[in-house]
């Protein structure tokens, strides 16, 4: 009887080890990572300007700045930076197809993290030559709780082989676009997505960071495509009222370059001129 107690005893001392795989999601089983654009924006509890009716001013082509708002430093939930730059990658493409936007630049985390508030912003913007910069920022909670099921864990084989644990995140990213000179916001667009799976005990980290990676690419997507629609009612808006001031740099859309009917009169006057020439010559010849 009594090396059954120990046996048992030993058996529990072991669930509660692997039971601590878990305690990285505090005593309600959540945790979760953020960035706010405001608390970048406006640090250390700044009050935002008055705000004023300023008109964007835009001189197309545009160079754009992509970047995310960074999270809270020593975040062990926080996004790493490779994974940062693949989720920018993807916001790019909706902007490379614009025939208004002349260049896209992704703007590491150390420079974002180097600085803040608008100044911060114009400090990138210089270094880049940007005219409007794109900010993302995002919220991510996930969290882990047991179902019915994990009563098997108080077996060894139980934690390994057993799916009790319900493991679901939920991800929400803005991008909000900044004219750099005005200050003034374009545009905004939001994405979610919503995630669940299961795992065993021992997997629950394992399942749940995988299910945070897949979360957060599925809320890029989201927002990618909703960004692709408001760029292209930015595109609509921009030549129907006067919200934004827009002019051309020179050699661009008639600033300065030679436009296709001017080039294709210029070349029909050529080949007049030369079948001009070729007929004078040969009637000088008959």
């Amino acid at each position: 009887m009594k090396s059954i107690l120990i046996k048992f005893g030993l058996l529990v001392v072991v669930v509660l080890q692997l039971s601590a795989c878990v305690t990285g999601f505090g005593s309600d089983g959540r945790r979760g990572v953020s960035s706010s654009l405001v608390d970048y924006l406006y640090p250390e509890g700044q009050v935002p300007p008055k705000y004023e009716e300023t008109v964007p001013h835009l001189r197309l082509p545009l160079t754009v700045g992509l970047a995310f708002v960074p999270s809270q430093k020593g975040s062990a939930f926080s996004l790493p930076e490779a994974k940062k730059m693949q989720l920018l990658e993807q916001v790019k493409q909706k902007f490379n197809g614009l025939d208004y936007v002349r260049d896209i630049s992704i703007i590491p985390d150390t420079y974002m993290r180097s600085t803040k508030g608008f100044e911060g912003v114009d400090q990138i913007a210089r270094l880049y030559g940007l005219d409007v910069m794109a900010l993302v920022s995002y919220d991510q909670v996930a969290s882990s709780s047991e179902t019915k099921s994990s009563l098997l864990y108080w077996t060894i084989v139980g934690a390994y082989f057993i799916k009790g644990n319900q493991n679901e995140v939920t991800t929400f990213v803005d991008t909000a676009v900044f004219d750099v000179n005005s200050r003034k916001m374009l545009l905004r667009a939001p994405g979610v997505s919503e995630s669940k799976r299961s795992s065993t005990l021992m997997e629950v980290d394992k399942i749940n960071r995988a299910t945070r990676d897949q979360d957060f690419q599925l809320a890029m997507v989201d927002m990618s495509e909703n960004l692709a629609l408001e760029l292209e009612r930015f595109k609509q808006r921009i030549k129907q009222d006067k919200s934004v001031q827009v002019s051309r740099r020179q050699g661009y859309g008639g600033g300065g370059a030679l436009q296709w009917p001017l080039v294709a009169f210029l070349v029909g006057l050529a080949l007049l001129v030369a079948v001009r020439r070729v007929r004078s010559a040969g009637c000088q010849q008959n």
